[in-house]
């Protein structure tokens, strides 16, 4: 083999480490962004006091995880360590991006789906003359209720979209909004559709902010309220709300305020969660760090971070979804909006 050869094979054998993002050795060393990583979730994390039964003493993440670090040589070895780390926290809004990789936890678990997208779009549903306006999916469903399918709240939307909707709707019984499998998104989403339900400004909650470097370091709770949506009002009519445990962060929310306006109910499985308002940092490699910073309370003071428990609990049938295409929590959801139809009536 000649030199030159080898030269080559040796330079791209180091490619690997030297393309992900910054070099490490060269820039930066392995213990300065361990210690930047860990020092920022010390300081600025919120939900410690909270998780301290449930999660790592964050002074033994340190000690187990450090000598795991220093021991990496590529960078994809050390965004796994700082994965597995971050991963303790047991928190899907903590993440670490770099130009390779996106560190993520698992909140759902082993639990079930509770959701087949097949069967959404089958002839009963959705089928292949549903409307759409931004990234609402709405047709009428048998019994003459409404219903939405809502897959993401980084989908957007508008006052107009919603106007059309409440129009083509102004006949019908009630209305089911399905969320399951949302993951989040735009907050302000959740504002601009859940206030379409309420006349009158209420209270949905608290904000609590980390205010020092102190793991109890808190605010007093802040509350957070919902203003009417008068340029788009649905209002006087139930709404049943189907989620499952995909149901996360800013959805998570959108459950959180259903929950406190009259005429409506969750449907389904427990929510995944996700509480907290997310901030972000950069570490010297230039990886960069979320995190949860501030908690969301309801308006009861418990915490939404582990999810909301649905009003009627029910789990999708998945044999008959796929002999008969229906999906019983829908057919679940529309046997409630008829009943609470004529008690409103």
């Amino acid at each position: 083999m000649s030199r030159f050869l080898v030269i080559c094979l040796t330079l791209f054998s180091a490619i690997p480490f030297l393309s992900c993002d910054r070099d490490l050795e060269k820039d930066n060393n392995i213990e300065e962004n361990f210690e930047s990583l860990w020092r920022i979730i010390d300081e600025r994390y919120c939900f410690f006091e909270l998780k301290k039964d449930s999660i790592i003493d964050w002074k033994q993440a340190h000690d187990i995880y450090l000598p795991k670090a220093m021991k990496c040589t590529t960078n994809i070895q050390l965004f796994d360590v700082f994965a597995d780390m971050l991963n303790e926290l047991k928190d899907g809004h903590v993440n670490l991006t770099s130009t390779f990789d996106v560190t993520r936890y698992d909140l759902q678990g082993e639990h079930k789906d509770n959701f087949v997208s097949n069967v959404i779009f089958g002839e009963r549903y959705l089928g292949k003359h549903y409307r759409k306006a931004g990234g609402l999916l709405y047709v009428v469903l048998p019994g003459n209720v409404g219903y939405i399918r809502y897959s993401s709240f980084s989908n957007a939307f508008s006052n107009s979209n919603l106007s059309a909707i409440w129009y083509f709707f102004q006949d019908v019984d009630g209305l089911i909004i399905d969320i399951r499998g949302n993951g989040g998104g735009v907050v302000t989403n959740v504002d601009l559709l859940a206030g379409c339900f309420v006349d009158e400004k209420i209270k949905t909650g608290y904000w609590q902010r980390k205010t020092g470097k102190g793991h109890a370091d808190l605010s007093e709770p802040e509350p957070i309220y919902l203003k009417p949506n008068n340029n788009a009002s649905f209002l006087g009519k139930p709404v049943a709300v189907l989620v499952n445990r995909d149901v996360y962060s800013a959805a998570n929310l959108f459950s959180q305020t259903m929950a406190e306006i009259p005429h409506t109910a969750l449907i389904g499985d427990k929510t995944g969660g996700g509480s907290g308002m997310p901030a972000s940092n950069e570490l010297p490699c230039g990886w960069n760090l979320r995190f949860s910073s501030s908690i969301h309370l309801r308006n009861d003071f418990q915490c939404a971070e582990w999810g909301i428990d649905p009003d009627i609990r029910v789990d999708l049938d998945v044999e008959k979804a796929f002999r008969k295409g229906e999906d019983n929590m829908i057919e679940t959801a529309v046997l409630w909006v008829k009943s609470e139809s004529k008690k409103i009536q």
